[in-house]
């Protein structure tokens, strides 16, 4: 190739490349929903896919044996929807109260037959009778119900055509409609209790994007509940469940997709 096909097919290319990036700022101005960040408030819903686990601290008399852990979570997947309302502060601030519907089922696993060696009791616990752990005694399926109710202060940078990147935080105030916390029966029973008001933070990013009829935002969420979620047994129940945890949290990771 001689230098003068060579210097015609980089111009050329240099050319092309112009007019393609003019092209695409042209078919891609702001054009779409320009004046919908400027309402003082604006509304949507949001689907949304968790996964759910516990952090657990565990007692170290009754939930340790050695350096063994005796009591496990299994994390587990589930749904939930809710509303948006949103506040606008300022072209970079706004305040959103998102209420939600969550649905979650996870398992804990006690493995906490050695707590036999303490039913003779001690000055910190009263003797009690031990039985055999059978499998319906050792897992605990916990359903949970979750009116989540969360206030974010949402940080975005400015619109890059029709997308708009940004970060959020906030607290959460969280009724679990399933906690049996009112319960007089226990583990003894085969009946998990955990709190039934919490409060957890959350942080979040996403990315809005802008069609025609509606603004579209995937996002990803983690949830962190602050307070200790767990119930004690009754005083006359082996220390085989509630007393081999020192605290209970559950956390949450969600992908949300919001539409307003």
């Amino acid at each position: 190739m001689n230098k003068f096909l060579l210097k015609a097919l980089v111009l050329t290319s240099v050319n092309v490349a112009v007019f393609a990036n003019a092209q695409f700022r042209t078919r891609n101005r702001m054009d779409k929903l320009e004046d919908f960040d400027e309402q003082k408030f604006s509304w949507g819903f949001y689907l949304n896919g968790n996964r759910l686990d516990y952090r657990i601290v565990l007692h170290p008399k009754y939930g340790m044996n050695d350096n063994e852990n005796l009591v496990t979570s299994k994390e587990s997947y589930s749904f939930g929807a809710g509303l948006i309302a949103k506040w606008r502060l300022n072209d970079y601030l706004d305040v959103r109260i998102e209420p939600g519907l969550q649905f979650a089922q996870r398992q804990l696993t006690f493995n906490t037959q050695s707590n036999d060696i303490y039913a003779g009791g001690s000055l910190t616990n009263d003797p009690f009778m031990p039985f055999p752990l059978q499998e319906k005694d050792k897992v605990r399926e916990i359903k949970s119900t979750l009116i989540d109710i969360p206030v974010l202060l949402e940080l975005h940078g400015q619109r890059w055509y029709n997308s708009r990147p940004y970060v959020a935080a906030g607290v959460n105030y969280v009724v679990n409609l399933q906690s049996n916390a009112t319960s007089t029966d226990d583990n003894m029973q085969g009946i998990f209790r955990s709190t039934t008001h919490n409060f957890a933070w959350s942080a979040e990013m996403g990315i809005q994007f802008y069609f025609n009829k509606f603004k579209l935002t995937p996002a990803v969420r983690g949830t962190f509940f602050m307070n200790n979620e767990k119930v004690a047994d009754n005083a006359t129940t082996p220390p085989y469940w509630s007393s081999a945890i020192s605290t209970l949290q559950t956390r949450a990771v969600m992908f949300v997709l919001k539409f307003e």
